[in-house]
């Protein structure tokens, strides 16, 4: 069942939780908001005791969580994935989506991000090497939190 929110009314947070590296600021986050969080994941994981931090974990497969969440986020909600179908999905139904490194998706650029995706994965299965993402850093962690936070207040209706 989803349920959508307006402008100002009660934010929840959606994690991709298997390998998400900035569950723990999510987790301080959400604690001084008094936000509701989802740690989705396929296998354990350890969430803290305090606050309103619930772990779902669902059968394994290949979209598991990430099935969860689209059927549960819904407009005004915070979705932290660095997938980006995932984050395409809960785009069209309203929430907000933002990678563990603080990348803020939005309706406007998910579409080149998807094709950027899908064309490196061309190329990788025709054999050309592409690298892959940067290291985790502090300075993504940093972004992450200042962009989670204007996400907050996006969805509480203050910018």
């Amino acid at each position: 069942m989803r349920v959508c929110y307006g402008a100002g009314a009660v934010t929840r947070i959606f994690v991709d939780g298997d390998a998400c590296p900035t569950k723990s600021e999510v987790y301080r986050v959400a604690l001084r908001h008094d936000l509701k969080v989802y740690v989705v994941s396929c296998g354990p994981l350890h969430v803290p005791a305090r606050g309103r931090v619930e772990h779902i974990r669902v059968a394994r497969g290949v979209d598991g969580a990430d099935d969860w969440i689209a059927e549960h986020a819904g407009s005004g909600d915070i979705v932290v994935t660095a997938d980006l179908p995932l984050a395409a999905r809960c785009l069209a139904v309203g929430a907000q989506a933002i990678a563990p490194n603080g990348t803020v998706f939005s309706p406007e650029s998910i579409g080149d991000v998807l094709a950027t995706r899908d064309l490196l994965d061309n190329l990788r299965q025709m054999g050309v090497a592409t690298g892959g993402p940067p290291p985790f850093g502090p300075s993504d962690r940093a972004r992450f939190l200042s962009r989670l936070g204007a996400a907050i207040q996006a969805a509480r209706g203050g910018g």
